[in-house]
């Protein structure tokens, strides 16, 4: 089954950039960063989620990534399915960090149990053959949202209408130039319908 084995950001400066992720999020081999080639404005068209195990793990991963030096795009907030907060890191990516549980079940920590990353695409039915065609099983797919079945994978992998995830994001929909995203897998290299840029594993 096909699997994203990481991501690589690319930031105006990279040696910032890694000393943010690993003072907010302590995240290890699966988020690379590097320098960035190409210029970039508004939405990237993509966000990445921590997904975690309680409120509390929200609360202090958000509460991390901001007194590293992140922007708050929606504070933290109680909703139907769980609890839920973004943040926009100094490099420009957009993070989300969520649970579905409704209350703490054990101590606080900051352990992230998943990272997902889900790419804004103008046609989702589209995307998802472009994907399924590729080794990508379907686990979720209605309407403007696919999610699909990785779970052996160190990056989860989901589609989402564009407008749909900025608005998720608590962003304009907008966006002109670079995605600043390479993502590897065994399954590169190759480019989306979307343009963005998948390479082979290093």
């Amino acid at each position: 089954m096909t699997s994203i084995e990481y991501v690589s950001l690319e930031a105006d400066d990279p040696t910032a950039a890694e000393e943010f992720y690993t003072a907010a999020f302590g995240l290890g081999a699966q988020v690379r960063v590097k320098g960035a080639d190409d210029t970039t404005s508004g939405f990237r068209g993509f966000t990445l989620s921590l997904i975690v195990s309680q409120p509390s793990t929200v609360g202090g991963l958000i509460d991390s990534a901001v007194k590293a030096g992140a922007t708050t795009l929606k504070p933290v907030t109680k909703s139907l399915w769980g609890f839920g907060g973004v943040v926009q890191s100094p490099d420009g990516s957009i993070w989300k960090v969520a649970t579905s549980a409704k209350k703490d079940s054990g101590p606080a920590t900051l352990a992230v149990d998943q990272i997902v990353l889900l790419l804004a695409v103008e046609d989702v039915a589209e995307s998802k053959q472009f994907y399924v065609g590729r080794g990508f099983a379907v686990g979720k797919s209605f309407g403007k949202y696919v999610e699909f079945s990785t779970p052996s994978s160190p990056v989860g992998l989901g589609l989402y209408a564009r407008r749909a995830l900025a608005k998720d994001a608590g962003v304009a929909p907008e966006g002109t130039g670079s995605h600043r995203i390479v993502i590897g897998s065994e399954a590169g290299p190759f480019t989306d319908p979307d343009g963005f840029a998948w390479e082979a594993a290093s």
